[in-house]
């Protein structure tokens, strides 16, 4: 039998370990180098900044840890049609607004709002240099540590877009129905590898969905690309049919764990238990099933991954420079001053007259 002391030192080892695995930093030194971002970028001109971010997000999480899924939806959908470049969180410009667009409604108000009240403490307590961009980045990369994934450095110095992404542009946000083939398409045209396309799905760990979006995995037909378990889809079955009106049900993307960031949605689909046909059809295709097995089988692997697929993505076709606008609201495009040539019937000369839009 173990003594005492060999004990103590088993339980402190495990609580090192655990301790560790619960902070798991991963290394993302490079991953965005080459796009004009820095992690250092407010090092100088607002220092504060990771701890505005951090408690506040802390603050919002303690209250509502459906918070980091909502937010990570945010950064997806904002990057992924037209690049980081906070557009999603305009609300109505007299170009559009991505907000109404339909994969676009759903967005949760109370994350939306937390991604602009972080950005008037920032400047608040800097002026307006920080975007809001960058903000997102920051918020989703904290909020995820707090459901237990990894931490990892975000490169900074984004800004924001002075218009939305086109109705076009939006449909191009892959689909819970996308069969693999669409999705490896779909993620590479955007310079996205199969393997980020299986750990960024992994972000599935977490959050909810409504039955209009999964209804197809308890159709009388199965899909034989995505069979499901018969039991789970006797449960999907049964709960949606309370679905009335639509869209008032919801259901955990992650049936083991859902309020957790781990790997546990990997098990959910070697178990035949993926909530959506995009995900389920992971486990299923030859180009996605070994990444699948291995990120069910081993956390770290998955977590280092996601995290430098996180800031592959976070870096697409970012504004830097002088390029976009830091916001004053992260839902409102800035005022601006616009020279308009008018012609003075008194003297018959032009004249400039400054204006606002």
């Amino acid at each position: 039998m173990a003594s005492t002391g060999a004990r103590a030192i088993v339980v402190l080892v495990a609580l090192l370990c655990g301790a560790a695995a619960a902070t798991m930093k991963v290394d993302t030194t490079g991953v965005a180098a080459t796009n004009g971002l820095s992690v250092g970028f407010y090092d100088t001109s607002c220092p504060y900044l990771p701890y505005i971010v951090e408690s506040l997000v802390e603050e919002a999480f303690s209250k509502d840890a459906g918070i980091a899924p909502a937010l990570i939806r945010i950064l997806f959908h904002d990057c992924f049609p037209q690049g980081c470049d906070a557009s999603v969180l305009l609300n109505g410009t007299a170009t559009g607004s991505e907000l109404l667009e339909l994969p676009n409604t759903t967005l949760r108000p109370t994350a939306l709002k937390l991604i602009d009240d972080i950005r008037a403490a920032a400047h608040a307590a800097c002026g307006p240099i920080v975007s809001c961009a960058d903000i997102i980045s920051l918020a989703t990369r904290d909020a995820l540590v707090d459901a237990g994934g990894p931490s990892y450095d975000v490169p900074l110095g984004r800004r924001d877009a002075l218009a939305p992404a086109s109705s076009a542009l939006v449909g191009t946000l892959p689909g819970p129905s996308f069969n693999v083939t669409t999705l490896i398409k779909s993620f590479g045209d955007r310079g996205l590898s199969v393997t980020d396309l299986v750990a960024l799905s992994g972000a599935h760990s977490f959050g909810v969905a409504h039955c209009p979006l999964f209804s197809d995995r308890f159709t009388p037909v199965p899909d034989p690309d995505t069979p499901i378990d018969p039991k789970f889809a006797a449960t999907l079955k049964a709960k949606c049919a309370k679905d009335v009106p639509a869209f008032t049900v919801k259901q955990n993307l992650d049936v083991r764990t859902p309020d957790v960031f781990d790997n546990k949605y990997y098990f959910d689909l070697v178990a035949k238990q993926g909530l959506f046909k995009s995900d389920q059809g992971l486990f299923f295709h030859a180009s996605t099933n070994r990444t699948v097995i291995r990120f069910s089988l081993n956390q770290a692997a998955f977590f280092e991954q996601f995290a430098k697929s996180m800031v592959k993505m976070s870096g697409m076709d970012v504004l830097t420079g002088t390029q976009g606008e830091i916001r004053r609201n992260c839902a409102v495009a800035n005022k601006r001053a616009a020279i308009q040539m008018v012609t003075s019937t008194k003297n018959n000369v032009l004249a400039a007259e400054i204006c606002e839009d």
